[in-house]
């Protein structure tokens, strides 16, 4: 594969390509300043060949990106969402709920035969057929209520986490502009392991116009999180501009499963009643424990039915 300036234009790739162009005028300005001198052009040679061996690692990857493109371009849905949970009202107990809540969706997308990835403490990565279709329907608000185990009162909780599903698609919507992208790089965490924490290949993608940020820790390569936190970035920015947009016609909505904003109420799981009811619905379900065993199926489906009938 040879290079290509189109290479700039798509998001995926954008990054790729002008690594390939600092290279390669990298080594233009090693060989001029070497001049006439032997040993200086000698070694100006050496940093040519690695910077030629390097580029080609570049448009390898470059070549899997547009590969993988194609692939999800012969489908009409996203391959894969990523899940993006945060605590709500209610202190401990709320980032508690939140890691069940993954917990939750990390069980049932096992159960379903799916791919599952941590991007970070509370974002995970959902890969396979349908997984769009399937977990669309969580955005929103969840509340809890319950007793928790440091309440000597016996006083019922009530609190709160957010989920928002940004789905992955190959061709995005969200245009970005590389300017408007601030980058910063650290080490990965991790435990055990000789290369662990010796090589900065975490990625921060910033945004400046908005201030979103998004931190990928997941790929092995400084190249790969790049890749993968431009994904989610772009994701979170299309998914932005969606819940906008909702939210100007929301009132001319009539779908009973609401708008998709992430500040809309969806769902309340009662532990002292053994219920989980979805207020969209206006429908429950018992057996709590199984549900947050990734039991979701019935849930999944109603809603899934529920929006056909909308």
């Amino acid at each position: 594969m040879d290079y290509s300036p189109e290479f700039k234009k798509n998001f995926a790739t954008a990054y790729l390509a002008e690594e390939y162009e600092r290279l390669e005028r990298e080594a233009a300005d090693a060989l001029d300043a070497a001049g006439t001198d032997p040993e200086l052009r000698s070694m100006a040679q050496e940093d040519e060949t690695r910077i030629r061996a390097r580029q080609a690692d570049i448009l390898k990857e470059i070549e899997l990106i547009l590969a993988k493109e194609k692939e999800q371009e012969d489908t009409a849905e996203p391959l894969s969402v990523v899940m993006e949970l945060r605590a709500g009202a209610g202190g401990d107990e709320a980032s508690i709920f939140a890691h069940e809540l993954r917990d939750m969706y990390e069980k049932y997308a096992e159960s379903q035969g799916w791919k599952t990835r941590a991007i970070d403490d509370l974002t995970l990565e959902v890969s396979g057929s349908g997984v769009y279709e399937a977990l669309r329907y969580e955005t929103g608000v969840h509340r809890v209520q319950r007793v928790p185990l440091t309440e000597k009162s016996g006083r019922i909780h009530t609190s709160t986490a957010s989920v928002a599903v940004l789905p992955i698609r190959a061709k995005p919507t969200f245009e970005i502009k590389p300017e408007d992208i601030e980058m910063e790089f650290s080490r990965s965490g991790g435990a055990g392991g000789q290369n662990v924490n010796k090589v900065e290949t975490a990625v921060r993608l910033i945004h400046k116009p908005t201030g979103i940020d998004v931190r990928s820790s997941s790929e092995r390569s400084q190249l790969g999180n790049r890749e993968k936190a431009m994904q989610i970035l772009v994701a979170k920015l299309e998914f932005m501009h969606e819940e906008e947009e909702a939210k100007k016609h929301a009132a001319e909505r009539k779908s009973q499963i609401g708008t998709g904003d992430r500040s809309e109420k969806i769902r309340t799981y009662n532990v002292l009643q053994d219920r989980i009811t979805d207020h969209r619905l206006k429908e429950s379900w018992h057996n709590l424990p199984k549900i947050m065993g990734g039991d979701l199926g019935t849930i999944v489906e109603a809603l899934q039915t529920a929006s056909r009938e909308g």
